[in-house]
């Protein structure tokens, strides 16, 4: 392996935030920011940054609460998808990162989007995978999430899913996978989650970014403009047994891209655990197919 391709751990200091991130390939090469989910940190992109790294210079952060980096409490840190994507922001011209394909994945499509709203001509192209952008791919799971934007009682909080415990982390890992792959999962991950999840404040901090997250769906039209306008590259690659994003999301896509790639595999909502390998080759070509 070429020393470049090599992953190499690194923390930053952003606004008083210890923000830890990974890093490979060569700085000046087209930059891949890659943005985790819920429950994860970057740790689900070990495995595909050497491939990545061959054509690009790769940035995979932990989002603050999440993994390595900070996790202050609500009292501490705005939880809001908007303030996290700032972070992010400052940390790559920290780096010296101007324009940059992202991956979004879950939590970090309202990340992803808060960027590039601010400021389209910054993404080079988007690769997509469990990250939503329309109604269609919020399936009848979410009905009660929706109940609870629109009117965020107490009565409403109770009758949401318990997700917030070691199970609910678990489950975001195996729901939905074929029992052919699932000895593919490396339990290690859901452990390490909960036992980053589990600091003081961290569970009321992650149901703050769930409480924002409808902030990211009552956009979608404004991001559909964004799309629709800007017309980014875009790779899209789904789980088609994802419970939580639906594949009907994929060709929503269709309405505000003249042309996207898309791939469906046989995965759920960490498409990467089971499909990584081929994941990460399509990604490869498709930084190297839009220079």
């Amino acid at each position: 392996m070429h020393a470049h391709h090599k992953i190499r751990h690194r923390t930053a200091t952003i606004e008083g935030l210890e923000v830890f991130y990974r890093e490979a390939g060569e700085r000046g090469m087209p930059t891949v920011l890659l943005l985790h989910g819920f429950p994860s940190s970057s740790h689900t992109f070990a495995p595909i940054m050497p491939v990545l790294a061959e054509v690009a210079h790769v940035v995979a952060p932990d989002l603050p609460g999440f993994g390595m980096s900070s996790a202050p409490t609500v009292a501490e840190y705005d939880y809001t998808f908007e303030n996290i994507s700032r972070t992010i922001e400052h940390l790559l011209t920290q780096i010296g990162v101007e324009s940059f394909f992202v991956y979004v994945h879950d939590f970090g499509a309202p990340v992803a989007y808060d960027l590039a709203l601010r400021d389209p001509d910054r993404i080079r192209g988007l690769i997509i995978q469990s990250g939503n952008a329309h109604e269609e791919g919020l399936g009848d799971a979410w009905a009660t999430a929706k109940a609870y934007w629109a009117e965020p009682t107490d009565a409403r909080r109770a009758a949401l899913p318990e997700w917030l415990d070691f199970d609910g982390t678990r489950d975001q890992y195996v729901s939905g996978v074929p029992d052919r792959l699932l000895d593919l999962l490396p339990p290690e991950a859901w452990h390490l989650d909960w036992e980053r999840m589990s600091r003081p404040g961290n569970v009321e901090a992650q149901f703050a970014l769930f409480t924002d997250y409808g902030r990211h769906v009552a956009r979608f039209e404004q991001i559909g403009q964004y799309l629709r306008t800007s017309q980014p590259p875009t790779l899209l690659l789904w789980g088609r047994h994802d419970p939580y994003f639906d594949v009907a999301e994929v060709l929503a896509y269709h309405r505000d891209l003249e042309r996207f790639e898309a791939h469906l595999y046989d995965g759920s909502h960490f498409l990467l655990e089971t499909h990584g390998a081929e994941c990460a080759a399509l990604m490869r070509d498709f930084v190297s197919a839009n220079p």
